[in-house]
């Protein structure tokens, strides 16, 4: 029996899709014979009927490929920092708009509701820095009154954010948007009444450390499974979707440029300065001609134009969504905020990162366990215990054998000047963060231009960079999510 995934409703119908795979054979092993999802025949289930990823809300789909990473302007601020490579991106997922104002109080909201009572200090530490708006030379304090929570700002993009609060954001999405699955699915009942250790997140549901209020299980057709009570949703049900999470900046960039909306038969009609064609900020169509393309500083002292002809409208960010996006669907790619991406900044980050997916800034990471070797008990905010990597546990590995590679190949012993031993006490290898440098290992790039920059910073191939624990009133964040699977949607 065949179930067409693709013909049900959105994660409303994938549990009755899940039992009916269980409720009958599923076919048989090619190598072995034993038939699939028959609990007479051992219980093993497979999901035969699965028909490819859903689409989580707020995301719209980028179809990978390979394309010319880097820069495409002469480099005026002369770093040097991103030389002109190939590189294959897969196909992946991004927010179709800047994570908005609304939707970070959202967050901060379920936060203080949870956390609140026994753990203030979480919710103070996850809200936007409002004061970023103050500078000693201008009157803005109605924007560090207003911007972040007046209902006039509701979808402008949040920004006083930093990355690591954006990090936590991509995390706690990733767990309401699965936790709500699974009640759409008639597996777990609504519970508001969450609070402290006790919270649903998508690591302990699916290692069984969260229970919940379960509403009606899967069928267990394990025959030594726990029967009647069913058994919890898997990874191999193929039914919660992977991590929301800060995109690469390659896939940033690939994003940005929208190649697919100039390419015919592997043909690149020409190479994009903007994230639309052309060499200017302005529309040439004939039904929009002249229009602003992106929210940026068109010059000194000009932030919106002349009154009564104002050019881009706005004189800081716009809400969201406001200028015409790129030929992926994305809006607001150049201009409004610049970006927080996962990656650590190096200057020859270009010269030394992978051709495909390329990233810097991996720190591998196991599950906590005891001394017994169970998992260790979840933290005091719901929430599973993780550690870095040893390089003892790691010996026999050829791929790897550390946690921690932000600094491969560029500020690691091996690429100093102490290549062939080490440094003197007190010395760095190479980044001396606070001394000789503004770099290391936590470091963050961002992309795009801002309301705040000149057009120069629109090209998706510029790059900056920033304390991960800094923030400011010019750049904000969206999330990505990976594409499992075929990468067409065909």
């Amino acid at each position: 029996m065949h179930v067409n995934l693709k013909k049900l409703t959105n994660y409303g119908s994938i549990a009755m899709a899940a039992a009916v795979f269980a409720a009958c054979s599923g076919g048989d092993s090619q190598t072995t014979g034993w038939s699939y999802n028959d609990p007479d025949n051992g219980g093993f289930e497979v999901n035969t009927s699965y028909a490819g990823q859903e689409t989580g809300p707020g995301l719209i789909f980028i179809e990978g490929g390979t394309f010319t990473m880097g820069r495409t302007e002469q480099d005026v601020m002369y770093d040097w920092d991103n030389r002109p490579r190939k590189a294959t991106v897969s196909s992946f997922y991004m927010d179709e708009f800047e994570v908005t104002n609304v939707a970070y109080r959202e967050y901060v909201y379920w936060l203080s509701r949870v956390y609140g009572e026994s753990y203030p200090e979480v919710v103070t530490n996850a809200l936007p820095d409002t004061l970023v708006w103050r500078t000693p030379m201008a009157f803005n304090e109605p924007l560090v009154e207003n911007y972040y929570r007046h209902p006039a700002y509701l979808e402008y993009p949040v920004v006083g954010v930093n990355w690591l609060q954006a990090t936590d954001y991509c995390k706690w999405r990733t767990d309401r948007v699965n936790e709500q699955i699974l009640i759409n699915e008639g597996i777990l009942r609504q519970n508001p009444n969450q609070y402290d250790d006790d919270v649903f997140t998508t690591d302990t549901y699916l290692y069984g450390l969260y229970i919940g209020e379960v509403r009606k299980n899967l069928n267990d057709l394990n025959p030594n499974g726990n029967g009647k009570e069913g058994r919890h949703v898997r990874v191999e049900d193929g039914i919660l979707l992977p991590d929301y999470r800060l995109p690469t900046e390659a896939e940033w960039e690939f994003a940005a440029l929208g190649l697919a909306g100039i390419t015919e038969y592997e043909r690149v009609a020409n190479r994009r300065l903007y994230p639309w064609d052309g060499h200017d900020t302005r529309s040439h169509y004939k039904n929009n001609k002249g229009q602003m393309l992106a929210n940026y500083k068109r010059g000194k002292g000009d932030m919106m134009g002349t009154a009564g002809w104002l050019n881009d409208g706005y004189d800081i960010s716009a809400p969201v969504g406001m200028f015409p996006p790129n030929d992926y669907g994305l809006y607001d790619m150049a201009g409004n905020v610049a970006e927080w991406v996962m990656d650590v900044y190096r200057p020859m980050s270009t010269e030394d990162v992978d051709d495909f997916r390329a990233f810097r800034g991996n720190v591998y990471e196991t599950l906590e366990k005891d001394e017994e070797g169970y998992l260790a008990e979840v933290d005091t905010l719901g929430r599973m215990q993780y550690r870095e990597v040893t390089e003892e546990e790691n010996l026999d590995r050829r791929n790897y054998r550390r946690s921690d590679y932000r600094d491969l190949h560029d500020g690691d012993v091996e690429s100093s000047i102490y290549y062939d031993g080490q440094p003197e006490e007190g010395e760095a290898a190479m980044y001396d963060y606070g001394k000789t440098s503004i770099i290391n290992n936590t470091t963050r790039v961002y992309k795009g231009g801002s309301w705040k920059d000149r057009a120069y910073w629109l090209i998706p191939g510029t790059r900056r960079f920033l304390e991960q624990d800094q923030a400011t009133d010019y750049i904000g964040f969206r999330c990505a999510m990976d594409r499992v699977g075929e990468p067409t949607e065909w």
